[in-house]
């Protein structure tokens, strides 16, 4: 595999590469999902955490949006959403998401910036998962699930054990499915996206976090939905 030189993503021009060329429908959601976190942040009290969350979240969101249009950016921006996210989950008290969110730079973010590869044809590579391999996905999603619900309860405490492990490992699952450029991913990315929504909001209600996290995560099951609907995004079409 061709190693991608670390200087590109220092240079202004590779940014710019990076951001065209996305489906129309995608910049729309882009933009609206940019006011709706400023917004909410805004409308909460102004905390460091409360401004590392939009800031983790404005990167997020737009990571997911340059995943489903197969682009490499993706990777700098989930590192480094990734990283704050870390943060985040950890003042928040879920745990499994600090493992998902290391889990999204190992698998992710990392390749995606070293491997030159991923990105290139992308359509070309996009396959289906067969019985054997879905049978496969389940038995590691079992073990993860198991893995980060005793994380949640045995050495760290979490509020939210079921809910956090879940959602974790899910992601984490959706994570693999992504790397490997298998379109199932997206239903993963689906059902975590809901869970997140759940984990997030449930967070906010018991004084861990505000909305802004649980509106971002809705903004991420958008995204879903635009994978399986537009026509211009290759995973599905």
């Amino acid at each position: 595999m061709k190693i991608q030189p670390g200087a590109e993503i220092f240079k202004l021009r590779w940014y710019i590469k990076q951001m065209q060329g996305w489906s129309f429908k995608t910049y729309l959601l882009l933009m609206l999902g940019i006011g709706i976190i400023i917004g909410a942040t805004v409308a909460s009290p102004i905390t460091q955490i409360s401004v590392l969350t939009m800031i983790a979240a404005i990167l997020g969101f737009t990571c997911t949006l340059a995943i489903t249009n197969a682009r490499q950016i993706n990777g700098i921006l989930g590192l480094v959403s990734a990283a704050i996210y870390i943060i985040i989950s950890v003042y928040a008290k879920n745990y499994a998401n600090v493992i998902l969110q290391t889990i999204y730079i190992l698998l992710l973010d990392l390749p995606v910036l070293m491997l030159s590869s991923w990105s290139k044809d992308t359509e070309k590579h996009i396959h289906g998962l067969t019985l054997k391999k879905w049978l496969m996905t389940v038995s590691f999603f079992t073990i993860v699930l198991a893995l980060l619900y005793l994380l949640d309860t045995k050495i760290f405490i979490s509020p939210r054990p079921v809910i956090d492990a879940t959602a974790g490992a899910i992601g984490i699952t959706g994570s693999l499915l992504c790397m490997l450029h298998f379109r199932e991913q997206y239903y993963f990315w689906t059902v975590q996206g809901i869970f997140s929504i759940i984990l997030w909001g449930v967070t906010a209600f018991q004084g861990d976090a505000n909305l802004t996290l649980f509106l971002t995560y809705i903004l991420y099951l958008t995204n879903d939905l635009l994978a399986f609907t537009d026509k211009h995004v290759h995973w599905f079409h």
